[in-house]
């Protein structure tokens, strides 16, 4: 049995809409569809879910809701029309358009793209439509239940054999609409298949699987065929996102593989995900190499700590963390000497006054020799179950960039050898990238 989801591509428009339905009825082992909100066109379209943040901002600026809505109403009967469809979504249309006037949440308003979009493809198909809100569980504060989720869609599906399913939101005990954070349709798709104890979950999106490396740095560079869970994260981490990264989750619950697949190209092999390299065999037999994929991100910060005998100073790393932590930022890597402790943080979104707070912070508590900011620094995951047996891997990092003329800030690598994790500049990123490939991959 399967589970699919399709993306936002997928479900564009009508032609792209009569792809899926082509996909889903060509394959008898789909039995839930989960679907996202229509996506873009054209590079110079609209995604649906934006169009309806937009409503409603424009709601609170005083446009009327009927007004306001109107772009969203023509986009889905532009698609009904174009699937010749015998529905009629005004009554659904009203209710939103009420919910606006009458000062509705973001939430709830965000949550109609994949809303609409499901009832569509279930009347395209013929299929039962479920909406995520009747098992989908959120507590009061907006964070997901998914032991509560999990027994209330075992129990829902049980009765219900095929069905399409709006991905994205799910709601409180009390009938509140909460929604996950963008792209959050990918785990919509894995609750489903965890629940109903799928074979496989095939999310179909709009390229042919995971890149070994970014494809706007390195040119056509190969498809991953076959990953595990644990490669998956390290590469979604540093901004490998064809897959929503939480989207692994509740499918590692019964060791159900993922396969990323590519509605305008089904014929190509995609990315299957798979829970552990043990499964590397049999139909997910993979070619052992060192390095399976590589990518990054720009625009950290290190906060860099320096005091004699810190070693010798009892909980002197976590006075650092506590810091940090009530200044409202995540810790991302932490490298350390013995007189030395290095903590790196997102300085993509950084708030400037925080950080000011945290560098004073430390001074109060910890009372260092020194401290200082280094900004403007990339980081680059290399990712491989192959690193763990492969003798001098780290030494080719470090050569390849030397040759690219590329100096390395920072350097650390996990106890599961996993990935080796680099800190170059911002202005070295793409060429340090290429380099690695290079060495690597090419």
């Amino acid at each position: 049995m399967k589970v699919c989801k399709f993306g936002g591509t997928s479900m564009a428009n009508a032609e792209c809409i009569k792809r899926v339905r082509d996909i889903v009825a060509a394959d008898d082992q789909v039995a839930y569809v989960v679907v996202s909100a229509p996506g873009k066109r054209e590079k110079s379209d609209t995604k649906v879910t934006d169009l309806l943040y937009a409503c409603l901002d424009n709601v609170h600026l005083g446009k009327k809701a009927k007004e306001a809505f109107a772009p969203i109403r023509e986009r889905f009967d532009s698609i009904i029309k174009g699937l010749n469809l015998k529905i009629d979504l005004t009554e659904r249309y009203d209710e939103i358009e009420t919910s606006l006037d009458n000062g509705t949440t973001k939430d709830y308003i965000a949550s109609r793209g994949e809303y609409l979009s499901a009832i569509v493809l279930s009347e395209a198909l013929g299929w039962k439509f479920v909406d995520a809100a009747e098992f989908v569980r959120f507590d009061d504060n907006g964070d997901f239940l998914a032991d509560e989720t999990n027994a209330y869609a075992r129990a829902l599906f049980h009765n219900v054999k095929r069905a399409i399913i709006p991905g994205f939101y799910g709601a409180t005990a009390d009938g509140e609409i909460k929604t996950f954070s963008r792209g959050g349709s990918d785990i919509s798709g894995s609750i489903v298949a965890r629940a109903v104890y799928a074979d496989i979950y095939e999310n179909w999106t709009d390229v042919d699987g995971f890149m070994k490396c970014d494809p706007r740095i390195v040119s056509d560079p190969e498809v991953m065929e076959l990953i595990t869970y644990k490669e998956l994260r390290e590469l979604s981490y540093m901004g490998a996102n064809v897959l929503h990264p939480e989207a692994i989750f509740p499918v590692r619950k019964n060791d159900i593989p993922i396969h990323i697949r590519n509605t305008f190209n089904p014929d190509s092999k995609g990315t299957l995900i798979v829970p552990s390299k043990k499964f590397f065999s049999g139909a997910y037999e993979r070619k052992e190499s060192t390095v399976t994929g590589i990518a990054g991100k720009k625009d950290f910060i290190a906060i860099n700590i320096e005091k004699s005998m810190m070693n010798n100073e009892l909980g002197f790393a976590r006075k650092v963390l506590e810091v940090i932590e009530r200044n409202g930022m995540c810790v991302e890597h932490m490298p350390t000497g013995i007189d030395t402790l290095s903590v790196i943080v997102d300085g993509s979104d950084h708030d400037e006054d925080a950080l000011e707070r945290i560098v004073e912070g430390i001074k109060t508590v910890c009372r260092p020799d020194t401290i200082d900011l280094d900004r403007n620094l990339a980081l680059i995951a290399i990712v491989g179950h192959g690193m763990s047996r492969k003798k001098g891997t780290a030494t080719k990092v470090c050569s390849s960039l030397s040759e690219a003329e590329v100096n390395i800030r920072m350097i650390d690598q996990g106890s599961s050898e996993l990935n080796i994790i680099v800190a170059v500049e911002n202005k070295d990123y793409e060429r340090a990238i290429k380099a690695l490939y290079n060495e690597f991959l090419n």
